[in-house]
């Protein structure tokens, strides 16, 4: 799971890297001053295709961000559960060591009331 966590953290990094750049190239992509009209149709278009990628990229984080809270749900659950099962280890030992103890004390009276019973 938390191997999968940081895939996906990654993951989210790279888009967030890319998108930057994207915008970058957006606001940086210019046609030459005295341009004919097709350059600036073109250059619209291409703007136009770099904000298209942009969404795309910003729905595929939304769909990651999703799925990374899922997991860290997961992961939490997952650690709730471990300390449940730790304490009712805890538990099982204590009792065990408890019933020993109580063995141990009932074998020990059996044997004094044994050696008083010869004498």
């Amino acid at each position: 799971m938390l191997i999968q966590k940081s895939q996906i953290d990654s993951r989210i990094d790279q888009i967030d890297a890319e998108i930057l750049l994207t915008k970058n190239s957006i606001s940086s992509a210019t046609v030459q001053k005295n341009g004919a009209i097709a350059d600036f149709m073109i250059l619209t278009m291409h703007k136009d295709t770099m904000k298209l990628h942009i969404a795309k990229l910003e729905s595929e984080k939304a769909k990651l961000n999703e799925e990374l809270k899922k997991i860290v749900e997961e992961i939490i659950e997952l650690q709730k559960q471990s300390e449940q099962f730790k304490y009712i280890l805890e538990e099982q030992k204590i009792e065990a060591k408890a019933a020993q103890l109580k063995l141990e004390q009932e074998t020990t009276e059996e044997f004094i009331q044994s050696k008083y019973i010869r004498k």
